[in-house]
């Protein structure tokens, strides 16, 4: 099943209102806030609350529409938008008022509808609910969100077999699957009869072919799967099914988090007890399904409204949380990780988080010592020395970032494997940073022990060398082979072209650097070391408009009067010296940074989208999408990108095989 297939036969109405209303945010970082006091008519008020729309600015433009309708009450434009954008900003009431009026107009009935349903589920009047969710919807997406709400409320008026049949009887796509079955398992054990729900639970987490289609279902599934038995004293099978959900998803912290407690007999609550948190849980399993990078309003939409029926569900917290990152709203993504209860087993992953938007904010004392009590409270979890380390990167604080991957090699202890290769990668950076290529090298070398042919690895320590006027020919073949494996990979074909550069062949550098800037054109270091090939190359009116380019694209400010010089004067008549390892400097006598390795991972979401280039994989025995997203591009979550670069895959983008070729971001 391809995710976009489920997108596209959404809604028609929600849909397009959303596209029109692309509001889904609290407004940019810095901005000033807009006095609405000052509006003193109806076009002004419609204008401004347009423009904040626009911004993404939700609260302000939510102020503007209320003072728009002061001066015009029943205008149905206004309404409509001013109820999408409570909705999305977790305004649930007001949104529900506004929807009483607003449900018998088409374009905006099946969002007023959902809404009332929800309203009626959360004030438990089930029978309401019934008469208002509609189950014959205009889509695929509307029948089967409709019909399991309507199951849930059935359940909540005690006609728990009702509620099953209403889930048996929906019929659609193949990829309705998984979600009749987690539902009705989740149905099942709430009745009582575990059983039939461990049968359930069980059919889903041994599809792994199905998991493609909706992984957050798969893991929720494992997830109650291994509580259900614990709490019924079956402990090793529920260690068994942490397995099986850690063999789909390797390092998802809250399985590890589980584990622990489960190990320790402190095991959680089954997440859904009645009508709400089921119907709560529905809203999250398939806004979670359609949650990728263009759909942040219909998935704010159906989380806000997962929030409403269980406001503690750390589940739907930590997505929300996420996608106000993805939306660039630190403030706001920092409000709701502060939401995630302290007992969830998603609570370090909150706080973690949490840390990363306070150095977002620029309150970098406050972060680092978030972070670090993190790391002191649990020494064994890498994802805390990760995160504290991009916040010291990000500040150039090295001697503190060396310091930070020490200890984390500490707590490794003398076996490490291959998910460690990213705790020796950093740790190389940080010393290369500080010029203690004795302490870096080993680093990289270790991590391309635990991780052979890791492009990322084997550019930086191939271009190092060749920096450095050591290994040249390994060093090449190092980088020829990383850019082999990513060819798509603007900073590592850069690295090529600036390898062949530093080595004086530049024809070579001009045509790999070009192609450079063709993946990233908007990278100001490329744009510069593409005008320095040009210059060598004899190019040199190409080379000042690849400068002048670079300067218009925000470079370091320590470039930047470089640039300039280099525009004024042009490159000296006689080229750098062959690179030595006592001569690392460019052409103007200042240390060259010689590669732009990446960051290590910081959220939790896609915040390395895809630029439409990609690369060709080659799939392993036993890997699924989410397993190689994971490992090939650190986040299992990007696993969506994968399937909207490969729509060869047609419907069945869940049944990959080994030996498959498939493009990745």
């Amino acid at each position: 099943m391809r995710l976009k297939s489920l997108t596209i036969t959404a809604s028609v109405a929600v849909i397009s209102l959303l596209m029109n209303y692309p509001a889904a945010g609290d407004g940019e970082r810095g901005k000033e806030a807009f006095q609405t006091a000052t509006v003193d008519s109806f076009a002004g008020a419609l204008l401004a609350g347009r423009t904040a729309e626009a911004d993404r600015d939700n609260g302000t433009a939510i102020d503007l529409y209320r003072k728009a309708l002061e001066y015009d009450r029943d205008n149905a434009d206004i309404r409509q938008r001013l109820m999408v954008l409570l909705f999305n900003n977790g305004e649930f009431d007001e949104g529900v008022a506004l929807a009483h009026g607003l449900k018998g107009d088409p374009v905006i009935e099946s969002t007023a509808q959902l809404a009332l349903g929800i309203n009626a589920i959360r004030k438990r009047e089930f029978t309401s609910a019934q008469t208002i969710l509609d189950d014959s919807g205009v889509s695929d997406l509307e029948r089967l969100l409709n019909g399991l709400l309507k199951a849930w409320a059935y359940y909540g008026d005690g006609k728990g077999e009702k509620a099953q049949e209403t889930i048996d009887a929906l019929q659609g796509p193949e990829w309705y699957g998984i979600f009749k079955m987690f539902h009705s398992a989740s149905m099942q054990e709430a009745l009582g009869n575990k059983d039939q729900a461990r049968r359930l639970y069980t059919a889903v987490i041994t599809d792994q072919n199905r998991a493609g289609t909706a992984p957050d279902t798969y893991i929720s599934a494992a997830m109650s799967l291994a509580v259900m038995e614990a709490r019924d004293g079956n402990k090793q099978k529920a260690l068994d099914t942490i397995s099986t959900g850690t063999a789909f998803a390797p390092g998802y912290a809250p399985l590890k988090t589980l584990r622990d407690r489960i190990e320790a007999n402190n095991t959680p609550r089954p997440s859904i007890r009645n009508a709400s948190e089921g119907a709560s849980a529905v809203l999250y399993t398939i806004g979670s399904a359609l949650n990728r990078s263009g759909a942040e309003d219909i998935v704010s939409l159906y989380l806000n409204f997962a929030r409403a029926l269980d406001p503690q569900n750390a589940a739907t917290l930590v997505m929300l949380g996420s996608l106000a990152e993805n939306l660039n709203n630190p403030d706001k993504a920092i409000k709701i990780y502060e939401a995630v209860p302290e007992d969830s087993i998603m609570h370090r992953v909150s706080e973690l988080q949490l840390g990363l938007n306070l150095a977002d904010l620029g309150r970098l004392e406050e972060a680092k010592q978030h972070l670090r009590n993190l790391i002191a409270a649990d020494s064994s979890d890498m994802r805390s020395y990760i995160a504290y380390g991009s916040v010291l990167s990000e500040a150039k604080s090295f001697r503190e970032m060396a310091d930070n991957y020490d200890l984390a090699v500490q707590a490794i202890g003398v076996l490490p494997d291959r998910s460690h290769w990213n705790i020796y990668y950093q740790r190389g950076i940080a010393y290369e940073r500080l010029k203690e290529w004795e302490k870096a090298e080993p680093n990289f070398k270790r991590a391309l022990e635990l991780y052979p042919n890791q492009p990322q690895v084997m550019n930086y320590l191939g271009y190092s060398w060749i920096d450095m006027n050591v290994h040249l020919d390994e060093g090449m073949d190092l980088i020829r082979e990383a850019v082999r494996l990513r060819p798509n990979d603007g900073y590592i074909v850069d690295s090529l072209g600036w390898a062949y550069y530093r080595l004086g062949d530049y024809g070579n550098a001009v045509e790999e650097l070009e192609r450079a800037v063709e993946i990233r054109p908007g990278d100001p270091t490329i744009n510069d070391h593409l005008g320095d090939a040009y210059w060598r190359a004899g190019r040199k009116i190409e080379a000042r408009y690849q400068w002048e380019r670079s300067l218009t694209m925000e470079p370091e400010l320590t470039e930047i009067p470089k640039i300039k010089a280099k525009i004024e004067k042009g490159l000296p008549e006689t080229p750098a010296k062959a690179p030595s390892a006592a001569n690392t400097d460019d052409d103007y006598g200042e240390v060259v940074d010689p590669v732009k390795p990446a960051d290590p991972p910081k959220k939790s979401g896609s915040e390395n989208p895809t630029d439409g280039k990609s690369a060709s994989y080659e799939v392993k025995p036993g890997q699924t999408l989410w397993t190689i997203a994971s490992e090939m591009l650190g986040d299992g979550n990007r696993y969506r990108e994968i399937i909207q670069l490969n729509p060869s895959l047609g419907d069945r983008a869940d049944t990959i095989f080994p030996g498959q070729i498939i493009k990745l971001p």
